[in-house]
């Protein structure tokens, strides 16, 4: 049985993302709206089950508009009024592929993917004969490239001049965020920019480890002479750009080839959006385990943040927008690499983000003075072991138990334990929805002291539930 993760379903295209189930996963969407976009990455498995989802939408009644290889960003964008598939593993292995799905620009929730975990159940047949759908091929990537061009102009400065390196992870930003940097004025030079879906020059995650050729090669003095990678007449970039297998995730790479923290570059892009709003009461809707930093911005920008479970950025949105009136917008979300820009629309787009930083940089005339403002304490993250069977039992512990240690914090289970002082610094405790650890994320002057205290409390609340 398919079942929807944080991001869609995911898994081995012989196992879990098989043909069969493409097919039966299309006949279920279809009965949710009478026009889809389909597009797919570039993993070898994508044209097979591409065409087993066509035919599952087409024999429910759906029209089909196949937009080919592109990035996932592009498929959300291409939903909008009407429904959309996505065919990507994201930065999975090159074996699995995996499913995604949108309506009017937003990924599904989880009420929706029930009802189409509900509706594999029941095994459908197609429609009756003379209602069966059509297909019809339609190239909409010059248009959405079109589209981040327009939304990044009205952000900072030109980018013309600027010196961008870009490891596009033979994936999907390959056929976007060198095209639109460049299109921006930024001169631009790309890595690893064919689309393979072996993935041959790096794995597909954006992590530092995998980015090393492209932090070595913006930490280098020199090239070779009549290298293809030959640096500017300076020897320098202004940063890099690391992207995943769909390019919905972003990693910035300064000029030295330090990866910037994820909660860094999330807390100057909300900052900016709060600052460029014309609403009384904008927000910034990010997770659980997103810095202090980030509040500490919006606020100064006169703005506020709410907070949303791990993968749920849309359904965050969507609480704000409920809740609030005419003087209340979101106007950013993120979680860590993955952000959303509600003026733009309702996906996870990490080529627009390209765009805008470039813009950003080029105003403030570097990625330091963008950095300066930013408070960076040590962040650290821990997994700690836990039997998925002793989970529960362990959070419900916690609530208690990490509290009774550190009471001078204030304290919040919304979203497993997380635990606030006054100087920034926090912890939070959440178990994994994937592997058998209970994960500790702390940020503090104080890191050590604090990951110490709190993992003994964690551990004893494991041992405590046997």
């Amino acid at each position: 049985m398919l079942r929807f993760g944080t991001a869609g379903i995911r898994g081995s295209a012989r196992e879990t993302v098989t043909p069969a189930r493409c097919l039966a996963v299309g006949q279920a969407a279809a009965q949710e709206g009478a026009e889809f976009v389909l597009g797919r990455d570039g993993r070898e498995t994508g044209p097979a089950l591409e065409d087993a989802v066509a035919a599952g939408l087409e024999s429910a009644g759906a029209r089909v508009i196949r937009i080919g290889v592109v990035p996932t960003p592009a498929v959300a964008f291409a939903s909008r009024g009407r429904r959309g598939v996505m065919l990507t593993a994201s930065h999975n292995p090159p074996a699995d592929n995996g499913i995604k799905l949108f309506e009017d620009g937003v990924e599904y929730d989880r009420e929706a993917e029930r009802r189409i975990e509900r509706r594999l159940e029941d095994d459908a047949e197609p429609v009756e004969w003379d209602r069966w759908g059509s297909s019809i091929e339609r190239d909409l990537l010059g248009e959405y490239r079109r589209s981040v061009r327009e939304y990044a102009a009205t952000f900072g400065d030109s980018a013309e001049g600027l010196r961008i390196a870009i490891d596009c992870g033979n994936g999907m930003a390959s056929l976007a965020t060198p095209q639109v940097l460049s299109d921006l004025g930024a001169s631009v030079t790309a890595l690893n920019a064919n689309v393979d879906g072996h993935f041959p020059g790096r794995g597909s995650k954006p992590t530092p480890e995998t980015l090393s050729d492209l932090r070595t090669f913006l930490a280098a003095e020199d090239s070779e002479p009549g290298s293809e990678t030959r640096r500017t007449d300076s020897g320098e970039f202004d940063f890099g750009i690391g992207h995943d297998g769909d390019a919905d995730r972003i990693v910035i790479v300064d000029g030295t080839g330090e990866v910037i923290h994820e909660d860094t570059i999330l807390a100057i892009l909300a900052e900016r959006c709060v600052a460029e709003s014309s609403v009384a009461d904008p927000v910034v809707v990010t997770t659980p385990n997103a810095s202090a930093r980030i509040d500490e911005r919006v606020e100064a920008a006169g703005g506020r943040t709410e907070r949303v479970r791990l993968g749920a950025l849309h359904e965050g949105i969507a609480r704000v927008r409920r809740a609030g009136d005419g003087e209340t917008a979101v106007v950013f979300a993120a979680e860590p690499w993955k952000h959303v820009h509600p003026a733009f629309g309702g996906w996870i787009d990490g080529v627009a983000s390209a765009a805008v930083l470039a813009r950003l940089i080029a105003e403030a005339g570097g990625v330091d003075p963008l950095r300066e403002p930013v408070t960076e304490r040590p962040y650290r993250k821990v997994a700690i072991d836990c039997p998925d069977k002793r989970k529960e039992a362990t959070m419900d512990r916690l609530e208690t138990a990490l509290p009774e240690r550190f009471p001078e914090a204030a304290v919040d289970t919304s979203y497993g334990v997380r635990l606030e002082w006054p100087d920034g610094s926090w912890i939070l405790v959440r178990p994994s929805g994937t592997e058998p650890y209970v994960r500790l994320y702390a940020e503090s002057e104080e890191i050590d002291r604090l990951i110490d205290e709190a993992s003994e409390v964690v551990r004893g609340a494991v041992v405590g539930v046997e």
